[in-house]
């Protein structure tokens, strides 16, 4: 059984940081791909952020420069650093695993909601 864990969700004010955190279990961590997405009230879900086995990233403009994405391999995890964090970021983010970055996720975590209060 393939599990993704989130973590890290909380409420902050506009400006301030959270780093999230997924765990992984029951698979090979590092054959696949990693994506943070994100879905707010009323809106589809988004992609964020993808870091392939290699660690090349992607991220939409909207969070360039403020969210970092990376991988741990050895602790089958990942992270993602949002910085500088607007109103407009309050949303559930999940965790997904992936064969190739950016493409239809293979697994889903079951979320973690993130709050920015202005």
């Amino acid at each position: 059984q393939v599990q993704l864990v989130e973590s890290g969700g909380g409420l902050v004010q506009a400006g301030g940081s959270l780093r999230l955190s997924c765990a992984a279990s029951g698979l090979t961590f590092r054959n696949y791909a990693l994506g943070w997405y994100r879905q707010a009230p009323g809106k589809e879900r988004e992609l964020v952020a993808t870091i392939s086995r290699s660690s090349r990233t992607y991220y939409t403009d909207s969070v360039k420069g403020r969210f970092t994405i990376s991988r741990d391999n050895a602790e089958r995890t990942c992270h993602l650093q949002m910085n500088s964090l607007k109103p407009d970021d309050t949303a559930v983010y999940y965790c997904a695993v992936q064969s190739v970055a950016g493409s239809k996720p293979n697994y889903w975590g079951q979320g973690t909601q993130v709050t920015v209060s202005s």
